[in-house]
């Protein structure tokens, strides 16, 4: 991985009919941001999810590029009509859309030359001069243009790949969390929960999620800093906050 920066952000861009139609869930935004979070110390700042349409595929993948340090994109890169992903970022960057020979010879040893036939072969074609991902799984690679890296959208493909991206990263800080439950609900906090915020927005991010457990309503809230004691500070205020309003606090 490359040297360390503080601040680095990605999005990510979930591209099929099949995610918007509902026939398939999208897992893979969780994993990735999950992934880059805690090993990269890569904050994922936005998420699209689009149909597969060249336009709508363009305009989205340049926006991003030049607004996030990365971007990640999953789906549309497999053997069929509908697989445009690949030559639509080479239209985007206006790059030359052709055959990979590594990723050509890669999937013609994997299928045998008998049936390495035309839909197998379109799966080696990328924007010219891409780096590629390599995939242990199925042997189809991704592949990296400029700040873009393009995956499978198949999680159990996707998930086998990803730590072939980190050599290709900038790593950024280290972002910690802590998670403090509570047995109360969002209104009776809701005050004190801003004030915090409010004196340690440049520091730490802080979240609210109701839970419901043991019979009992309840809230989680998540903190997140590159800090170490400034995370600690926080959650001290918040234990005092807790105290004071003599809410439960659920130990796990």
């Amino acid at each position: 991985m490359k040297k360390k920066n503080k601040k680095v952000n990605a999005a990510i861009l979930i591209i099929g009919n099949e995610i918007l139609s509902g026939r398939t869930q999208d897992k893979n935004t969780a994993f990735i941001s999950n992934w880059l979070n805690s090993k990269c110390g890569i904050s994922v700042n936005e998420v699209r999810i689009i149909p597969d349409l060249q336009k709508v595929l363009v305009k989205n993948v340049l926006e991003l590029s030049k607004n996030f340090n990365y971007v990640f994109t999953t789906g549309g890169i497999g053997p069929t009509h509908d697989d445009i992903t690949a030559e639509s970022i080479s239209k985007a960057f206006k790059i030359k859309y052709e055959y990979h020979k590594e990723a050509f010879k890669i999937l013609e040893n994997y299928y045998g030359k008998s049936k390495f036939n035309d839909g197998r072969k379109k799966m080696a074609k990328m924007p010219s001069g891409a780096k590629l991902i390599y995939n242990p799984s199925s042997a189809a690679p991704g592949f990296i243009i400029k700040n873009v890296f393009s995956l499978p959208g198949v999680p159990s493909i996707l998930n086998s790949m990803i730590e072939n991206c980190k050599r290709y990263l900038i790593k950024g800080s280290t972002i910690h969390s802590k998670t403090l439950n509570l047995f109360t609900v969002e209104s009776n906090i809701s005050k004190q929960l801003g004030i915090i915020q409010k004196k340690n927005k440049k520091f730490v991010d802080i979240g609210s999620y109701p839970f419901f457990r043991l019979g009992k309503i309840g809230v989680s809230i998540v903190t997140r800093s590159t800090s170490k004691i400034k995370l600690q500070k926080v959650n001290r205020d918040l234990i005092n906050l807790a105290r004071l309003k003599k809410i439960e606090i659920l130990k796990i």
